[in-house]
């Protein structure tokens, strides 16, 4: 035993259906199967991490926890006393690497990529929160290592787990509504532009400020980087789009199997900042087109007070939500609900058949994935890593100020050199993925 790690064990035991040996470990004693309890560690303990995620995989056995924040270690590590706290999650990797069989990473976008890879490296499944990376490059090497190691992983878009996005990809999907033709997509959300004081002020007691601003370059620390304002900055997010994109957009892709645009387009009422993120962005996108279509595709993404100009026509008025405009009427559906138009040319409609059965949970999908071995999340790397890269392609595209042609396969702008700068951001020593 002492040839092979604990995790490489378990999965060829789990695969011949032995029975669970006892290890040394924070772990307890257990049997391999799909009831097993996973030794699972939280990096990043603030925001939706503090409840939704820890409770959604409370069942597991926590065996450490990690936040740059001392007083998130002292709240949650009095909740979950038996985990092991950290401050640097390399060197819980290091030290618990062989130990921990799941990681879930909801630190700001800029750290994503780099906690996920490490982790990876270790042979350990891993859930990272939207938009899964902080530029194009890191996806793709988060999706390859993913590959390689051959394992369970899953982007935290748990709208994808909800029964009303899956009755609109089936309505999509049967035709309810024609060939799309075009898909508008918007959220009210707001983020960019925050002023930063001046004040030279004292980073407080408890956070490590270095470990906070990890691969992003060296600033000082200011108050309003912190409480989720830190995607108002380049360094650290992508704005509005960034915050909130994944969630939409992930309806579009998984309705239309799309896979990358070639073209993408950016407005806003602002000139790009070398410093703060946008706010009310519009992006066009344009897609090879549906598959089994020759047809191009448009897709557009507004955000802020910006809104796609084919609401009116269908007289809709929500602060967020995905249009489907087709050939012979058009779907909006946000997170909870959806309405096809015109409302009376379906007023009878004779819905198609419930064929995406109702999920077990986000959490959970990816939980029994790492357990049972199969690897069949629904928002994989592989599928997810699509749609946050299309994501952070808009503001690479408005930071740029053109119309910027893409190829994908080679990840590159060919029409805008000095795009690539943006594709793979500079990082710091010692933070490189």
């Amino acid at each position: 035993m002492t040839q092979f790690s604990r995790r490489s064990f378990i999965k060829s035991a789990s695969a011949l259906g032995l029975a669970a040996f006892a290890f040394p470990t924070p772990s307890i004693a257990r049997e391999l199967n799909a009831n097993s309890k996973l030794n699972l560690a939280h990096i990043g303990l603030g925001g939706m991490q503090g409840d939704f995620h820890r409770n959604s995989c409370a069942e597991e056995n926590r065996i450490a926890i990690c936040d740059v924040d001392e007083n998130y270690l002292e709240q949650y590590g009095a909740q979950i006393p038996d985990a092991k706290r950290y401050v640097d999650f390399r060197e819980m990797i290091d030290e618990l690497g062989d130990q921990i069989d799941a990681v879930v990473i909801t630190t700001p976008d800029h750290t994503h990529a780099i906690a996920a890879i490490t982790a990876m490296k270790k042979g350990i499944a891993t859930y990272v929160e939207k938009p899964l990376a902080h530029d194009v490059y890191q996806i793709r090497q988060m999706q390859k290592l993913a590959r390689e190691k051959g394992l369970a992983t899953q982007m935290g878009t748990q709208i994808h787990a909800l029964d009303n996005y899956r009755r609109v990809v089936e309505l999509v999907r049967a035709g309810v509504i024609g060939e799309i033709e075009r898909v508008d997509v918007w959220c009210g959300v707001v983020w960019g532009g925050s002023p930063r004081t001046n004040d030279d002020v004292k980073v407080p007691e408890k956070l490590h400020w270095d470990l906070w601003l990890g691969p992003a370059p060296e600033r000082p620390f200011q108050p309003c980087y912190l409480g989720g304002n830190w995607r108002s900055f380049w360094d650290f997010g992508n704005g509005g789009m960034g915050d909130m994109g994944c969630h939409f957009m992930d309806l579009v892709f998984w309705a239309l199997d799309l896979q990358y645009p070639i073209s993408i387009d950016a407005f806003a009422p602002t000139k790009a900042d070398d410093d703060f993120a946008a706010r009310d962005l519009h992006v066009e996108y344009v897609f090879p087109g549906v598959k089994g279509t020759t047809n191009l595709l448009e897709v557009s993404w507004s955000d802020g007070v910006a809104r796609p100009g084919s609401l009116d026509k269908y007289g809709i008025d929500k602060p967020n939500g995905v249009l489907f405009i087709g050939s012979e009427g058009a779907i909006y559906s946000n997170y909870s609900e959806h309405a096809i138009f015109p409302t009376e040319k379906f007023a009878k409609l004779e819905r198609p058949a419930q064929t995406i059965p109702a999920s077990i949970g986000h959490h959970k999908e990816w939980l029994q994935a790492i357990k049972t071995g199969k690897k069949d999340t629904t928002c994989n790397f592989d599928y997810s890593g699509r749609v946050a890269e299309t994501i952070l392609l808009g503001p690479v595209a408005y930071r740029c100020g053109k119309k910027l042609e893409y190829d994908a396969k080679t990840m590159t702008i060919t029409n805008c050199p000095e795009a690539a700068k943006l594709l793979k951001q500079d990082v710091r020593k010692g933070w490189e993925v």
